[in-house]
């Protein structure tokens, strides 16, 4: 409490641009946080300068993970993720775009959602001790070599699930409208996925993608 107390007298203006599905959510946000003098709301999510964005969700979906993907690696952007709830695969997911700062909707007053706000600007992590206990058990598994929950076994913070899933059906030879009918993805999700691994593993095309995931043991 002392250390919060002290972020707080010495933090300067923290740009901060609110990001929610709905207007409701992102007018209470913003109340909460404009009786806070070290934070800088931006009204326009897009404006240049922004240093943290606050995004607001129910769970995680397609969209959330590609607009995490976006705000950390496209646009430098810390994140602090405020969600009702999270499975573990998902949790993974979301590590893996780079967020490590994760609040239940229903712990988030003006003073969290501030002191969650000063732990992103500083790179620090901050979550919940139930998703801190899920993610300590799941890399725990993973040195032991002991398989995870199901959908969790194959995944790394190098791969996510999803990415996982969708390489092991281009192993068995389908095409991207194959994978998107199994997967109940769009076409366009598919290959956002496979050109997100690409990118991010630095491989050449979906055949050095499919090596990768053997030789790394993914599938």
């Amino acid at each position: 409490m002392l250390q919060f107390a002290e972020d707080v007298r010495t933090s300067r203006r923290v740009p901060v641009a609110i990001h929610a599905s709905d207007p409701i959510s992102r007018a209470g946000a913003m109340s909460h946080l404009r009786q806070y003098p070290e934070i800088a709301l931006v009204d326009n999510p897009q404006q240049d300068g922004v240093e943290v964005a606050l995004l607001i969700a129910d769970t995680v979906d397609e969209a959330v993970l590609l607009s995490l993907r976006r705000l950390v690696r496209t646009e430098h952007v810390r994140v602090v993720l405020v969600m009702d709830r999270i499975r573990e695969s998902e949790l993974l997911d979301v590590v893996a775009c780079g967020v490590t700062t994760i609040l239940w909707r229903r712990e988030a007053t003006g003073a969290r959602l501030l002191q969650a706000i000063l732990a992103a600007e500083r790179g620090d992590g901050d979550l919940p001790p139930d998703l801190l206990g899920k993610l300590i058990g799941h890399m725990g598994r993973l040195q032991s070599g002991e398989p995870g929950p199901q959908g969790t076994a194959s995944v790394s913070l190098g791969m996510v699930p999803r990415e996982v899933d969708v390489l092991r059906l281009v192993a068995e030879g389908m095409d991207t409208g194959e994978i998107a009918v199994k997967l109940a993805y769009s076409e366009r999700t598919v290959k956002n996925v496979l050109h997100t691994v690409t990118t991010r593993l630095q491989l050449r095309n979906r055949a050095h993608a499919v090596a990768y995931a053997l030789r790394e043991g993914y599938i």
